[in-house]
């Protein structure tokens, strides 16, 4: 696996993983992969399910290296793509049987930057929706805080109910794509509040990696989305230079574009 996870929790505010990138050429090769269209096949191998032999075509190349470019001087929307990748591939590794909306395939998308919809074994409902924020950040109090887009901003909005409908049809497109389950019937399970979960996955330097760092970081969660700890995800991951990183991650990927599609020819 390119990324393990150690997990931490702080009393009844949050519970998440900080994540540690183990083998940097399968991360770049398999973000190249879902740059190419074709994250179903890195979430077959997350999942164990099966080694993927695929032909990846030579005309994807062109689309995923521009996601995988900077557009302009501003690195924050293709970093902020391959973060959002690399919250992909952590959450299946984190729980390899929930339903996960694909990865966007843009940068800027206006959507939530991921969703994450578990059934429950037993009763074969759904047990809960996760809304994903992942940010690839330098400030990641600020971040998280600001009043005009802060994530605290979106996660208080959603739980106003402000996008409940674009939530619900959300959730939707996920049950529809990954399950057989009754989409009115699923509906029904995320109504209520405490179906409704957050995942805030951040990037962090030395100040925000320890405990204590975490705890001033995620502070005035439990009181943006009150209630049972699980729906407070928490999830970080330590680079002192993230836009040094992400360049060269960038630049690993292409390579692994270029030879994945070339293979098909």
């Amino acid at each position: 696996m390119p990324i393990t996870l150690t997990p931490f929790s702080e009393e009844d505010c949050y519970f998440g993983n900080a994540w540690q990138v183990t083998d940097e050429d399968e991360l770049a090769r398999q973000i190249g992969v879902i740059a190419l269209g074709y994250s179903h096949h890195v979430q077959k191998i997350l999942q164990g399910t099966g080694v993927v032999d695929a032909d990846y075509p030579a005309d994807g190349a062109a689309s995923a290296m521009e996601l995988l470019t900077v557009s302009g001087e501003d690195p924050s929307h293709r970093d902020g793509w391959m973060f959002q990748a690399m919250s992909w591939i952590a959450a299946i590794r984190a729980n390899p049987s929930a339903k996960l909306a694909s990865p966007h395939m843009q940068h800027a998308d206006k959507g939530f930057d991921g969703l994450q919809v578990e059934i429950d074994d037993k009763t074969h409902r759904v047990k809960c929706a996760v809304v994903f924020e992942d940010k690839a950040t330098t400030n990641p109090r600020r971040t998280i805080t600001r009043e005009d887009k802060g994530v605290w901003k979106e996660f208080r909005e959603l739980e106003n109910g402000l996008r409940f409908s674009f939530f619900t049809s959300q959730v939707l497109a996920v049950v529809r794509s990954e399950t057989t389950l009754d989409p009115d019937e699923a509906i029904k399970e995320v109504i209520w509040k405490e179906a409704r979960r957050y995942r805030l996955s951040i990037t962090v330097g030395r100040t925000h990696s320890s405990g204590k760092g975490r705890k001033r970081l995620f502070k005035g969660y439990d009181e943006v989305v009150t209630g049972d700890l699980y729906r407070r995800g928490a999830e970080t991951f330590h680079q002192e230079d993230i836009r040094a990183w992400l360049a060269s991650l960038a630049e690993k990927a292409k390579v692994a574009v270029l030879k994945e599609a070339s293979a098909y020819v």
